[in-house]
């Protein structure tokens, strides 16, 4: 079995930064892709920050610049710098991991974290 645990997320001013941290414990053979995405409330969860097994980024626009997203393969962890938040960027944020459990040719699972939510006053 596998857990994502997510920390890092409070309230902050606009203007503030945030880290976000996700760790995967369990029995993980390797990790692909993982991101970050955001659910505010009466909308749909949408992406904010994907790095692949390689180190390539990719981020929307509403984000780009303000948001950094990086991995610590050693720890099974990846991160989400947030600076100059905005309080539209008020959510419950949560990470996301493709993950091979047993063997290089197995099939590769998708997990989520239990979501943390962010608040940015104005």
């Amino acid at each position: 079995q596998v857990q994502l645990v997510e920390s890092g997320g409070g309230l902050v001013q606009a203007g503030g930064s945030l880290r976000l941290s996700c760790a995967a414990s369990g029995t993980i053979f390797s990790i692909n892709a993982m991101g970050w995405y955001r659910q505010a409330p009466g909308k749909q969860r949408e992406l904010v920050a994907a790095i692949t097994s390689g180190g390539s980024t990719n981020y929307p626009d509403f984000v780009k610049g303000r948001f950094i997203i990086s991995r610590d393969n050693a720890k099974n962890t990846v991160y989400l710098q947030m600076n100059s938040l905005k309080p539209e960027d008020t959510a419950v944020y949560y990470c996301n991991m493709v993950i091979k459990l047993f063997r290089a040719d197995g099939p590769n699972y998708n997990y989520w974290g239990q979501g943390t939510q962010v608040t940015v006053s104005s």
